[in-house]
């Protein structure tokens, strides 16, 4: 039987609050934004939700 993967849950730092608001500001894509905090696209979304910020791409 294969091993289960171990899900490792980091906690939301000030920073990568900062630097989600500051790229969803800018327009960037949910996918850049999650690959620059080292989370899922999932994560990132459901905690922009949360914080009420749009994270879409239309001008």
């Amino acid at each position: 039987m294969a091993k289960a993967k171990k899900i490792v849950r980091r906690e939301w730092t000030k920073a990568d609050v900062k630097q989600l608001k500051t790229m969803a500001k800018a327009r960037v894509g949910v996918t850049k934004i999650s690959k620059s905090l080292k989370r899922t696209p999932g994560a990132t979304s459901v905690m922009a939700a949360k914080l009420g910020v749009s994270l879409s791409m239309r001008p």
